[in-house]
């Protein structure tokens, strides 16, 4: 058994291990879960000495590394097969991090404790999975794996509008796999396996345009599959117009849903369009590119601009999310390395500084009851160490200067000014935006007059400053020396510009 395989389907054992623990002892249902994703996160942690930084090739299979094939389905050429690569292994190590920092940040959960950590256990197997499977029906299946446990985790243990929100999130969600599905099976019906000429769902051999026929030959069948995977994964990145669900979903959802939902679910979105879209229909992407640079600029500037109206804190920080995730797609859609290198990065960067921003929330919601921006004042007096980091947490969002933000956001724009120096331009400005909503944030919350009530609120606690210290030392470590991320997915990131770059457009 491999490593990938080991830190999929470890998590559902400690599923089935907490259900399986007595009912009177919350304790030991927490310690055990936490000790199987700290298990996860050892093991992905161990992988990075033995990846290989320098192979590059994307679309072969040579270059995937910790590679497991195996026969799943053979009579329809399905596989057990998964493998990493600079695209998927940084998003595979902030996946076991964020994982791991939640089960601290769910102590507070007090109903249904067995069920709670057993929905998160295998919630991290459908997130582990999608960014390792290479077969594509293996990749739907995670994919749809994640839906289930996101949906109990909101509907059941979330706030007052719980269920309203985690209908709308299954729903959005659900269209955007319907779509995908119709596009996985024109994919397997139309790709030739180069060994046996069957049919296959292998990723890599679609990838292979020599290997697609039947109606992939139409221009007009792959601009709709291409509309059909940007539909898909755009609803999960999300991207404007189908953004609408996350607010819901991240206001209503637990402190630590909201983490794994902007830290890493998000992620898929851009992830599946760099990992499938791209070089399986390389020359339709190509074409509208500006398409997708267009939507990325609109998200970083609508998002930024909701996220300055909003009174509720945690509602703020989720259009914030909505806002940076519009700087993966305008630089992914460059197609140049800074461009491409820095979207993937902005992707590792967000997840680590929006969980502690989400984690923030949930320190202060847990004291006062509320999130109301403008009903608290003057913290700073009482609350001197979460003023500290939450500073910390707002200028990474801001993208200051030594701080992990202010790089990928560089990279991107470096990269799409290359290509799209308008949308690039009216881009920057959200910058500004995101500078107005936080800064003003802040000196509401924190300074001036101390609000009465919270007088004699507490500090910080050293459960709390668990979760976040890790996630602050991140932030700033890769701010002043961002190497050893980049060197992840230099290769395969430059690789993948070459491509798309190289592509004739339809």
């Amino acid at each position: 058994m491999g490593p990938l395989t080991l830190i999929t389907f470890l998590p559902v054992v400690g599923a089935v291990i907490v259900v399986l623990l007595p009912r009177n002892n919350p304790w030991l249902v927490r310690w055990t879960s936490l000790v199987v994703t700290l298990i996860v996160l050892i093991i992905a942690l161990s992988l990075y000495p033995a990846f290989n930084q320098s192979m590059a090739g994307i679309n072969q299979e040579g270059s995937f590394q910790f590679v497991e094939k195996h026969a799943w389905i053979p009579v329809f050429n399905i596989n057990y097969f998964v493998g990493i690569d600079g695209l998927s292994f940084p998003m595979i190590l902030l996946t076991a991090l964020l994982c791991f920092l939640c089960i601290p940040a769910s102590f507070g959960i007090k109903k249904g404790i067995k069920g709670y950590f057993a929905m998160f256990l295998l919630l991290e197997t459908g997130m582990m999975g999608t960014f390792a499977a290479l077969d594509f029906f293996l990749f739907y299946v995670f994919w749809e794996i994640m839906l289930l446990p996101m949906y109990f985790l909101i509907g059941i243990w979330g706030g007052p509008r719980r269920i309203y929100a985690a209908i709308k999130f299954f729903l959005y969600t659900l269209v955007g796999s319907v779509i995908m599905l119709v596009v996985m099976l024109i994919l397997y019906f139309n790709t030739s396996d180069p060994v046996t000429g069957a049919h296959t769902f292998n990723m890599l051999a679609m990838m292979n345009q020599a290997n697609q026929g039947g109606i992939m030959s139409l221009n007009t069948v792959r601009v709709l599959m291409f509309f059909g995977l940007f539909i898909g994964f755009a609803i999960k990145v999300p991207a404007f117009p189908f953004h609408t669900w996350l607010p819901d979903a991240h206001v209503e959802a637990p402190t630590a849903i909201s983490v794994i939902l902007a830290g890493v679910l998000l992620k898929m979105g851009t992830y599946g369009m760099l990992r499938i879209m791209y070089p399986i229909l390389p020359d339709a992407t190509v074409s509208f590119a500006w398409f997708i640079a267009l939507i990325g600029m609109i998200n970083i500037i609508y998002g930024a601009l909701c996220a300055l109206a909003q009174t509720d804190l945690k509602k703020m920080v989720a259009y914030s999310s909505i806002s940076h995730m519009g700087y993966v797609m305008l630089g992914m859609a460059s197609f140049t390395a800074a461009g491409m290198q820095g979207a993937v990065f902005q992707m590792f960067n967000h997840g680590t500084v929006t969980a502690m921003l989400f984690l923030l929330v949930g320190v202060i919601y847990d004291r006062a009851h509320h999130r109301q921006i403008n009903g608290f004042g003057g913290l700073a007096n009482v609350m001197p160490r979460y003023l500290g980091i939450t500073m910390l947490a707002f200028f990474a969002g801001m993208g200051l200067p030594g701080l992990s933000g202010f790089i990928s956001e560089a990279m991107v724009f470096i990269g799409a000014f290359q290509v799209y120096r308008v949308y690039t331009i009216i881009a920057i400005f959200g910058i500004i935006l995101t500078a107005g909503y936080l800064l003003w944030t802040l000196q509401r919350v924190f300074f001036g007059e101390t609000n009465p009530k919270y007088a004699d609120i507490k500090d910080i606690n050293g459960r709390e400053l668990f979760t976040l210290i890790p996630l602050g030392i991140i932030v700033i470590f890769l701010g002043i020396w961002p190497h050893p991320i980049l060197n992840l997915m230099n290769s395969s990131m430059s690789y993948l510009g070459e491509i798309m770059r190289a592509v004739t457009p339809l």
